[in-house]
């Protein structure tokens, strides 16, 4: 899996560019907002990326900052957003604004993003609320908390929304542990 490249760029269109890395051409697809940051042609640039790798295709999409590909990568897991729409939502804007327009249930957020009108954007919204605090902020003691609850047959979305649910107040690990497990509702 290919998870960061450094290269020069040798080709801008208008949904991807062409990243030279080593000798060889990377095709990293990035939203209309990075692609308005991007220095010009031949300038070295950093990127994340997320290899999104189907059956009819390999496809790469770029990310300035982590967070933002990790925003990505959550979108990428509600039911009819697809890495396209999910390239243009996860940069909106500013992450802390995005979190905070969804947690206000504030559909406006999606505004102006090809393909998500009203009602699509409602469903994102209700589907990342609990989640939303899950990025981010990835503590040790979250990981040691998400990494028992897989141990115990509960799949990594299933523990990560689990997790969700259980008050930021409570940071001992064994305590969320059990928290997350009424909520899972054993």
């Amino acid at each position: 899996m290919i998870g960061y490249l450094n290269g020069k760029i040798i080709l801008k269109r208008n949904k991807f560019i062409i990243l030279e890395v080593n000798n060889v051409g990377y095709k990293v697809f990035l939203s209309q907002q990075s692609l308005f940051k991007l220095p010009e042609i031949g300038q070295t640039i950093k990127l994340f990326c997320y290899h999104n790798i189907k059956e009819e295709a390999s496809d790469l999409y770029g990310f300035f900052t982590y967070e933002e590909m990790d925003f990505f990568e959550t979108l990428m897991d509600i039911r009819g957003v697809g890495p396209k729409a999910a390239l243009e939502i996860s940069a909106v804007g500013p992450l802390d604004k995005i979190k905070d327009k969804i947690l206000k249930q504030d559909e406006n957020v999606f505004a102006g993003v090809p393909g998500i009108g009203s009602k699509k954007a409602m469903t994102i919204i209700l589907e990342l609320t609990g989640k939303i605090k899950m990025l981010g902020n990835k503590k040790d003691s979250g990981d040691e908390s998400e990494s028992a609850l897989m141990q115990l047959g509960f799949s990594k979305q299933q523990a990560k929304d689990a997790l969700s649910r259980v008050p930021s107040s409570i940071k001992n690990s064994e305590e969320k542990i059990k928290l997350a497990l009424k909520n899972l509702g054993r």
